[in-house]
């Protein structure tokens, strides 16, 4: 027995393995593309499902203003009935009242608040010009009445509000 067999106990184990130098042989190149050409699939398939989402929302939201916008005729016909029926039977304007605020409860359940402050700063976002008085008591470009009922916000907008406005001062 030679002295480097001394004391050292010998296992059947191979030795941990080292990476080669040797080329890639033709099944590893082969799993790397596969594994390339899987993950390049389920990228694409979580992109598709993203577009999917971003359209559905989009429908959804297109949806959602083509119906509200076929209250808005419903609205204007019962804000005059409305007018009219004070003339004649205030019972009956408080009734049909009633019905228009519903209608207008409806329009805002589905995103789209009204827009009838007064005494606001005009803003083209939200405003449409109908009419331009005299400044009076109110500083320039301010919102004295509104003529017709707007719906929405600036960043969805369905209807701006038809105001009557201050003049600009100069």
């Amino acid at each position: 027995m030679d002295d480097r067999d001394v004391g050292s106990t010998e296992t059947d184990e191979s030795p941990p393995e080292t990476p080669s130098a040797e080329p890639p042989n033709d099944v590893d190149l082969r799993l790397a593309e596969a594994e390339d050409r899987w993950r390049r699939a389920a990228a694409d398939l979580d992109n598709t499902r993203k577009r999917a989402a971003r359209e559905l929302a989009l429908a959804r939201e297109a949806e959602r203003a083509r119906a509200a916008s076929v209250f808005l005729p419903v609205v204007d016909g019962l804000d005059d009935a409305v007018a009219y029926a004070r003339t004649v039977n205030e019972a009956l304007a408080e009734g049909m009242e009633s019905i228009r605020e519903q209608a207008i409860a409806a329009l805002e359940r589905l995103g789209y608040p009204r827009i009838d402050e007064v005494g606001v700063p005009f803003d083209p976002r939200i405003h449409e010009v109908v009419s331009v008085v005299e400044k009076g008591d109110s500083p320039p470009r301010t919102v004295v009445a509104v003529a017709r009922l707007g719906f929405g916000s600036p960043e969805r907008l369905l209807r701006p509000a038809g105001v009557v406005v201050t003049a600009a001062e100069g």
